[in-house]
């Protein structure tokens, strides 16, 4: 046997197939590297002129968008500290719901400043004081931006709600927000509560057609399920209705029973009592007053067959939170078994109809006068992708609204913000002593990732703009931004109606100097060997709810 080396160090001290990364070169280089990489690729997807990312998921979907929050869901990102950034953005989406491309693109630049920084010399304590010193400074003056008046806001006006929500759309489905925008703002103001604050996301539902274009989307005051009737009966006006969430079906015991019979006039009757039984469950509905039966689950011939001459309309909906959401549309209360339903328990609905859209058929339930608790957009469009992206944009309208509706203060858009924080952090940065005011600096520079990028995206010359936006900002127009319309370097943000909410941009902000500063607080990286076993694949996704 030949002469085994004896492990020595950290190597004797961990089990053997660990990786052991330490000192500045191997980890924490490593891991600004890792972050850059992930910003790079959100970053040409920022703002209205962003770019599409293709991404093709384990399970073989293509995602075809610039919405940096699925972008980096689907991409398994397995460095430790990019996960960290990709749990900044989550977080981020989790909060405001719109905005986790800033927070990737900028921590990745302050981390990108950072190494510039380490590379100087300076030690990552050093820079993660001054980054600290540098976002409670940004918060001070992103207050001090904020524009007067607009902390008094009416959410159920809709111009008003429009103005907030058109930068969050324009941002997914650029040059579509004004079809766009209108649309969510009627839905997300019909579910509106008495108390704004208590806003559910989950009552403005969307669904996708195929077919059409974008200028066929309507609202819904109500649902809009995927689904055909059963029978014959297409049609109700103002009628009662009654939900069963177990199938409408004969009652089968609970357990396994076995029925003897001996002679046929057994079998004859025991047929007949079956018949005879479900008649009158059906009567017994059908004389509460309901009109409309809704099935959670199958619908038997024989059931059918009663309801038809009853004269009642049958849904089936076989998603539970469909259901749920059914009953809170209607105001109806599920019931366990197939009976009589009490009073209480029905639900009215103004009308429901089997409507046929695109070649689709589609049950429309409309309650116009009720307590309205939801409401849905149906988006048109010609291929699943372009759905799927304009569902994201609903998405971050209504999540916009939810947040306009927590704090309705806005700041001006179109990197206007950006470049004032940026100078008056630098000038911030030269009453400082001390190493911080090198980070501080830094970190001032880093907004100027956002007009770089705007500018990029659109395809101006970056420079050019940056400069002259500072230029404009030093004489006092604190609300010069980019026009990317006409290209044209800098207009008043006020003439263009350009806003970002000041809740986005803050935790936006905030979530990215987090990130950046736990990722550069690491030093040594000890990954254990992985455990080993066969890899199991993980849980298959939710149905869409």
């Amino acid at each position: 046997m030949g002469f085994q080396m004896q492990p020595y160090g950290v190597q004797s001290m961990l089990k053997e197939g660990h990786k052991h990364l330490s000192g500045l070169e191997e980890a924490v280089l490593k891991n600004i590297d890792a972050c850059k990489q992930l910003s790079v690729i959100t970053r040409t997807s920022l703002g209205p002129n962003g770019m599409n990312k293709m991404v093709i998921n384990h399970l073989d979907k293509i995602f075809v968008t610039n919405d940096a929050a699925t972008i980096v869901n689907e991409l398994e990102v397995q460095h430790p500290a990019a996960k960290i950034l990709v749990l900044a953005s989550k977080a981020q989406q989790e909060e405001i719901g719109d905005g986790a491309n800033l927070t990737i693109s900028f921590a990745g630049e302050l981390l990108q400043n950072a190494e510039e920084l380490i590379r100087m010399g300076l030690h990552p304590s050093e820079i993660i004081s001054g980054y600290s010193k540098a976002i409670n400074k940004t918060v001070e003056i992103l207050e001090e931006l904020v524009e007067k008046g607009s902390e008094k806001m009416d959410v159920r006006n809709k111009e008003q709600v429009i103005s907030r929500m058109k930068a969050a759309v324009a941002s997914k489905q650029f040059g579509q927000e004004d079809i766009l925008c209108p649309l969510i703002a009627d839905a997300c103001i019909q579910v509106c509560p008495k108390n704004p604050v208590n806003f559910n996301v989950d009552n403005v539902r969307v669904a996708k057609l195929l077919g059409g274009g974008l200028h066929n989307c309507t609202v819904v005051r109500g649902m809009a399920l995927k689904t055909d009737a059963v029978g014959s009966i297409k049609r109700v006006e103002k009628a009662k209705v009654a939900v069963f969430a177990s199938g409408v079906d004969t009652s089968a015991t609970e357990t396994k029973g076995t029925v003897l019979i001996h002679s046929a006039e057994q079998l004859e009757n025991y047929a007949k009592t079956e018949e005879a039984k479900i008649e009158e469950l059906i009567k017994a509905v059908a004389d509460s007053g309901a009109k409309v039966i809704v099935s959670g689950g199958a619908v038997g011939e024989m059931a059918l067959h009663f309801c038809e001459r009853y004269k009642l309309m049958v849904l089936k909906i076989s998603s539970k939170f469909e259901l749920r959401r059914f009953c809170r549309t209607t105001g109806a209360v599920a019931v366990l078994k197939l009976s009589q339903p009490n009073p209480d328990d029905l639900g009215y609905v103004d009308s429901v109809s089997v409507e046929e859209i695109g070649g689709v058929r589609v049950t429309i339930v409309k309650n116009e006068e009720g307590g309205n608790s939801v409401c849905t957009v149906v988006l048109r469009g010609s291929t699943d992708s372009i759905l799927d992206d304009l569902e994201r944009a609903v998405d971050d309208g209504v999540n916009t609204y939810k947040a306009m509706c927590r704090d309705s203060r806005i700041v001006p858009g179109a990197a206007a913000t950006e470049i004032e924080l940026a100078r008056k952090l630098k000038e911030f940065s030269f009453k400082e002593t001390g190493l911080d005011q090198y980070a501080i600096a830094k970190f001032a520079e880093s907004f100027e990732m956002v007009p770089k990028t705007l500018a990029e995206n659109a395809g101006l010359n970056a420079m050019e703009i940056i400069s002259s936006l500072y230029a404009e900002h030093s004489t006092g127009n604190t609300k010069v931004g980019i026009d990317l319309d006409q290209g044209v370097v800098c207009k008043d943000v006020s003439t263009m109606n350009v806003w970002d909410l000041y809740i986005t941009k803050y935790f936006a902000l905030k979530y990215a100097a987090d990130a950046a500063c736990t990722v550069l607080r690491v030093d040594q990286i000890i990954m254990a060997k992985p455990a080993g076993g066969p890899k199991r694949d993980p849980a298959a996704g939710m149905d869409e709810d």
